[in-house]
């Protein structure tokens, strides 16, 4: 049995993290640029972020009931006793501080014009924030459906985003399109979880998307998270095309096909591995995708 500050660090979701900085800096190798103590800081920082994220979530959905007797999932820590609310207050407390206190690095490195430097603050200030106040607060945004919203604008368009300026000092649009792939496909991650979790989710009053329109609308929304998101890489390479190797990301293809099938025929309590799955799958999506570009040079 793992210990009760691994679980509640949800490790199995920290793929997420690394495949969005890990596409950034494909990028920026693809573009002539790449900078390791840039990437490993960047890194370092998102996974705090998603850490903390995870731990407001757990110490969150305790307090306001989403973690009770109806969830199918694993049990939480808090939920369970593991760790205590006190101790989960606290460690919010140092992860965000670790959090800034990597950020700030992570510019320091960059050595960013002030204009942009400023920009990347107030964008470090609201990321953090942001993973506290998911499920944590007397508003979370995380009980009013607009998680999914969050991890796109994070896990897609900042994360790549942000990964790619800092190591290039470049803004190039079109790096929106594989940024918004992986954007929804860690929405994707988020919505099998919400899938999942609908009846207890709907006890405790949290009003994620598959609560608001229902299990079977839902499916149908993870499908086009799934297709739009292999969409927009695919004309990404459609507008940057040198090589037929840069649709070697087609290999993930199977394995979308089974995380779709999955949420079609599966029942609730057995989803749970393949929010791993999907996890993974983004992960080789990134790591394919990359390849694939680097080997067209």
């Amino acid at each position: 049995m793992s210990h009760p500050w691994i679980k509640a660090a949800r490790l199995r979701t920290l793929p997420l993290g690394i495949a969005c900085v890990a596409l950034g800096s494909f990028l920026s190798l693809y573009k002539g640029h790449f900078d390791p103590l840039i990437c490993f800081l960047t890194t370092f920082t998102i996974l705090a972020l998603q850490v903390l994220s995870n731990f407001s979530n757990d110490y969150g959905d305790s307090v306001h009931g989403a973690d009770n007797h109806l969830r199918v999932g694993p049990s939480r820590t808090v939920q369970s006793g593991a760790i205590s609310k006190s101790q989960m207050k606290m460690a919010l407390y140092v992860t965000g501080f670790i959090c800034l206190i990597s950020g700030l690095a992570l510019l320091y490195v960059a050595q960013l014009p002030l204009s942009v430097l400023v920009g990347f603050l107030i964008l470090g200030v609201f990321a953090i924030v942001a993973s506290l106040n998911y499920t944590v607060g007397s508003k979370p945004y995380g009980y009013s459906g607009l998680g999914d919203l969050f991890v796109l604008i994070f896990f897609g368009w900042i994360g790549i985003m942000g990964s790619f300026y800092l190591q290039t000092k470049i803004l190039d649009w079109q790096i929106l399109l594989p940024a918004t792939t992986c954007g929804l496909f860690a929405v994707a991650v988020l919505n099998i979880n919400n899938i999942r979790d609908i009846v207890s989710d709907t006890k405790a009053g949290k009003r994620s998307i598959p609560v608001r329109i229902g299990r079977d609308k839902a499916i149908i929304y993870h499908w086009l998270l799934l297709l739009f998101g292999f969409l927009c890489s695919l004309l990404y390479v459609i507008f940057n095309f040198e090589h037929s190797i840069q649709l070697l990301f087609l290999i993930i293809v199977p394995l979308l096909l089974i995380n779709a099938s999955a949420i079609y025929t599966k029942q609730a309590h057995e989803l749970d591995p393949y929010l791993k799955q999907m996890a993974l799958t983004t992960l080789l999506f990134v790591i394919s995708f990359g390849a694939g570009m680097l080997m067209s040079l």
